[in-house]
């Protein structure tokens, strides 16, 4: 078995140049198998109301309900790095919630480090956790909400760097550095774009990952489990190319189970 993976390995991975890898996963079989497969990072996001339960949007997600999942993911993994993401509340009641909601997740789900959406609206937060001993994985960056601010058009794909003006380049760049002078042990850059993305990896010493919107200019990147492999209905019939499509498998598995049992013939497993 390799090591442990840690946050000086991955600080250390960014000063080599190397890129390291993460996948958002909720449940023990899925974080198992990325385990095994070598990913640095399994991020438990609170993504898993909308992609696994169904909810109309994450901020249905509850506490309770991410150490259920954290919990799981914990059981699994051995070798990666566990983060955990904050539901929408704690952060936003102040500093002494998010601190109470972080022990939480560190003692009770057993993480490695916690991630804080829009964790440049709440450097004293990132500053209390830090100060706890509890690592951050701190998400910043071009959203609905700031993209608005900015006046750039945001759509449902990724943005292209392009379209990001200079002087917001400048105000990420700027975010980035207090992320990282508050505490943050990594950073995740939401739709960072070639020229923000490598400005920012280029201003901070913490490696700089990012799931939609990101690229190869970052530290690293960060994926859903179930995008990578075709997990989900919708991947029956979509013509985007991943990794697997597990949904299309499913499908045909589940039409030879039941043509078996129709047919009165003995099930496979």
């Amino acid at each position: 078995m390799e090591d442990k993976v840690t946050i000086p390995a991955l600080t250390q991975m960014k000063r080599q140049e190397r890129k390291s890898v993460g996948v958002v996963a909720w449940d023990y079989q899925i974080a198992r198998i990325a385990d095994r497969a070598g990913v640095d990072i399994v991020s438990v996001g609170d993504s898993v109301g909308v992609n696994l339960w169904g909810h109309d949007n994450p901020l249905e997600v509850s506490m309770d309900e991410m150490l259920v999942v954290c919990k799981a993911v914990r059981r699994a993994v051995r070798r990666a790095l566990v983060s955990c993401d904050f539901p929408f509340g704690p952060l936003q009641e102040g500093t002494q919630s998010a601190l109470r909601a972080g022990i939480r997740l560190i003692k009770e789900g057993g993480a490695d480090m916690v991630k804080l959406d829009a964790a440049a609206e709440f450097p004293d937060a990132v500053r209390a956790l830090t100060r706890a001993g509890i690592p951050v994985f701190a998400q910043f960056g071009l959203t609905p909400q700031t993209a608005l601010r900015y006046g750039v058009p945001y759509s449902a794909q990724a943005l292209p760097g392009a379209l990001i003006p200079s002087e917001m380049t400048a105000k990420l760049v700027e975010e980035a550095k207090l992320l990282e002078a508050a505490g943050a042990a990594l950073l995740d850059f939401t739709n960072s774009g070639p020229v923000a993305g490598s400005a920012v990896v280029e201003a901070v010493s913490i490696p700089v990952l990012g799931g939609f919107g990101g690229g190869p200019w970052l530290d690293g990147r960060m994926r859903l489990a179930h995008t990578a492999i075709g997990y989900g209905e919708k991947w029956i019939d979509s013509k985007t190319e991943t990794y697997a499509n597990a949904a299309k498998l499913s499908l045909e598995a589940f039409a030879a189970l039941i043509a078996d049992v129709r047919a009165g013939r003995q099930i496979k497993g």
